[in-house]
């Protein structure tokens, strides 16, 4: 019978006033027999903005599918659900008390003001792994279909990983629209593999959609040989290109009002068909009946219902993606 060791260990713990602890824990897995040095390690890491829950669920999956089938595990599973613990108690996408992003100070600096050392800390910590699996949702305003985006700098290492992650989309972003300053490109810089989740909507859980990425971490265990058992079928990813906005157009509010979505996220739509309405509750008029461009899959929703001009409502990705880049 195989044996499990499962230890829970610090990442950063930091003192703070009224003798409160600033505390990053990960959940570490792994086999009772073999050296720790010689096994390959996969990181599960979320929780980077508190209002994004998503991946929550999926920690929990993993933990949990891991000891059922503990006989299959050939390596170290280290799963990190909350990078930003202070932000997922107190439901901020940021730092509490400091307004500030933290997917925005990586790599950080040992040198640094306590948020620049947590992030290097988070950097030493993660480098070095076989691959990392940053999950986000997305915000309050908008819901995405399960999906990884990748920086077209590391888009020859990342495409093949992220085909076996079992996501609908792989979404591929010029690098002059790729921020610096995020783990995922800090990492990816410093030769540690690491794959961008976006899925569903913030302050909310979606299962179905935690489902089908615990499935695709389990497929990208087994393609690095972390797990022995039957890799579970995985979906063929579309690949899109952002740049020059060749694989995806984007609809923005022309005027402000109340948004009244007219198709779901994953709806394929023909051009100049209904997707939405901008109304006025006021005067009882619709103020923009908001169109197709394309035909497409709508792959991002708006659901936040009010919007300002220029806000936006949604991506279609362009019908001729599924006819040349579908694999």
């Amino acid at each position: 019978m195989s044996e499990l060791i499962e230890t829970l260990e610090d990442v950063v713990r930091i003192p703070l006033p009224v003798g409160e602890e600033y505390t990053i824990r990960k959940h570490r897995i792994e086999l009772l027999e073999g050296k720790t040095k010689d096994k390959k390690r996969i990181c599960i890491v979320t929780g980077i903005h508190g209002d994004e829950l998503e991946g929550q669920y999926v920690c929990f999956e993993i933990a949990r599918l891991l000891r059922e089938g503990a006989e299959n595990l050939s390596g170290i599973v280290d799963i990190y659900p909350a990078l930003n613990p202070f932000g997922i108690d107190s439901i901020t996408r940021g730092i509490p008390a400091f307004d500030l992003d933290m997917n925005r100070i990586f790599p950080g600096s040992r040198d640094g003001d306590m948020n620049e050392f947590i992030a290097a800390k988070i950097v030493e910590e993660l480098q070095g792994a076989d691959l990392v699996i940053d999950i986000h949702a997305s915000n309050i305003f908008l819901t995405e279909i399960p999906q990884i985006r990748i920086n077209e700098l590391h888009a020859k290492e990342l495409v093949p990983l992220a085909k076996k992650a079992n996501m609908d989309l792989i979404w591929v972003h010029g690098a002059n629209t790729v921020l610096e300053s995020t783990l995922a490109y800090a990492l990816n810089s410093k030769g540690t593999n690491t794959l961008v989740v976006e899925m569903g909507v913030g302050m909310r859980i979606t299962p179905e959609y935690g489902h089908q990425l615990t499935n695709g971490i389990f497929s990208l265990m087994s393609e690095l040989g972390i797990w022995t058992g039957n890799p579970p079928m995985v979906k063929d990813s579309i690949v899109a290109f952002d740049a020059d906005e060749e694989d995806v157009c984007y609809l923005n509010a022309p005027c402000s009002g109340i948004y009244m979505k007219e198709k779901v996220h994953g709806s394929f739509v023909e051009k100049d068909e209904l997707v939405g309405r901008i109304i006025n509750p006021l005067s009882g008029e619709t103020m923009a009946n908001i169109k197709a461009p394309e035909n497409g899959m709508i792959f991002t929703v708006r659901e936040y219902p009010v919007v300002e001009e220029g806000s936006l409502m949604g991506r279609i990705l362009r019908e001729k993606v599924y006819m040349e880049k579908q694999l």
